[in-house]
């Protein structure tokens, strides 16, 4: 299945269980919310967890972009990018977890055709506030799924206040042996969707109150869920990066680590621009500058006249089309490049004042803070222009 057919049939499949397609919002949170970018499908969705009547129901589902800056220095790895799509589905005070857990179960094995035996999921084991979730202990038990119990792994909350509550995940095996060991024990056991049972709210002082209604908030990483549906071994293998791998080493001869890295921060600067953000000094325009500029730090490591002027044409329309956002490719190129024009001036002005005979040996933490606060020079260009 491509990418594209699983999320419709991941949709479909909800829809016939009374459930509520909801667009999907742009990486951009409503005015006067803290976070800079979305971060998952549930984050639009707080106002409703916490009690408002959605328009639209009491069961949703939908596909929401997401953006995760905590998740910069994964990338590379198999199962990590910046930019991604979740799939997700809500009870707003309706079904409880195990209907949930049901449901994903009989998606996963009878819609996608995943082997039960390749199945591991943790539940919520309990601790001093909270109870262990042995409802959802028991319907797993009924499957003959194996199960792990933990606290802290499977306690989720949306930061130190808020909605929270116990969670189930489920695993997918990835090695090339039968399943051995534990989420917790195996690496190869990969996350593959997180079901929260959302009834608590977190007060500042860490004491847990009833939410007014009891909740159950799922997500599932569209790109992981295609990897491993496809047999592919990294998110960077599937479908959708399709046109990068075939594009990007013929242009850029360059490691799989550095690879991973160009594809995710080019593919995530595209759809940050998409959704109207420009490179600036601070806030979300800083994120944008950063990705950017870790690309060509990465591109200009091994030859210094590459740069973002010879991205095939091919990518930025793609990537525009694959996230749904009408921007004009012409118009991302040019902050692209714009952006690069500045990038060469900082390491200009960066290599003059590393020339400095104060900087000839090794750098401390009060020079790097120096080298930031006065000349604009944060550590990892620090780092490429004079490692230590």
């Amino acid at each position: 299945m491509s990418t594209d057919q699983i999320a419709r049939t991941f949709v479909e499949y909800y829809e016939e269980r009374g459930h509520r397609r909801i667009t999907g919002s742009t990486l951009l949170p409503p005015p006067g919310d803290p976070v800079l970018f979305t971060t998952s499908g549930m984050h639009p969705l707080t106002p409703y967890l916490e009690g408002r009547p959605h328009p639209l129901g009491r069961r949703l589902v939908n596909l929401q972009r997401c953006l995760r800056t905590t998740d910069l220095d994964e990338v590379g790895d198999r199962t990590h990018l910046t930019v991604f799509e979740m799939l997700g589905t809500w009870s707003l005070g309706d079904y409880e977890g195990p209907s949930s857990l049901e449901w994903g179960y009989g998606l996963l094995t009878e819609g996608f055709g995943v082997d039960p035996a390749l199945l591991h999921v943790t539940v919520f084991g309990g601790d001093d506030r909270t109870g262990p979730d042995t409802a959802s202990l028991e319907l797993w038990q009924g499957h003959g799924v194996p199960v792990e119990l933990t606290v802290e792994d499977n306690w989720w909350s949306n930061g130190p206040t808020g909605p929270c509550g116990p969670d189930s995940e489920i695993f997918l095996w990835t090695g090339d042996t039968p399943p051995r060991s534990t989420p917790t024990g195996d690496d190869r056991w990969v996350e593959v969707w997180n079901h929260v049972m959302m009834r608590h709210r977190r007060l500042a002082d860490g004491s847990l109150v009833p939410l007014p209604q009891r909740n159950v908030d799922t997500g599932l990483g569209l790109e992981r869920l295609a990897s491993l549906l496809q047999g592919r071994t990294s998110v960077f293998e599937c479908d959708v990066f399709d046109p990068w791998r075939r594009l990007v080493p013929v242009l850029w001869p360059l490691d799989e680590p550095s690879l991973r890295l160009v594809y995710d921060h080019l593919r995530s600067a595209v759809v940050v621009i998409g959704d109207g953000t420009l490179p600036a000094p601070t806030g979300r325009g800083y994120v944008l500058r950063r990705l950017i500029r870790r690309v060509l730090t990465v591109l200009r490591r091994d030859d210094p006249s590459r740069g973002l002027g010879d991205l095939p044409d091919e990518l930025v329309p793609h990537t525009l089309d694959h996230f749904r956002q009408e921007t004009d490719p012409d118009t991302v190129r040019r902050v692209l490049l714009e952006e690069e024009h500045r990038f060469d001036r900082l390491l200009e002005r960066g290599r003059r004042v590393l020339a400095r005979p104060r900087f000839r040996g090794p750098l401390g933490e009060e020079d790097f803070r120096y080298l930031h606060d006065t000349h604009g020079l944060p550590r990892d260009l620090v780092l490429s222009l004079r490692p230590q």
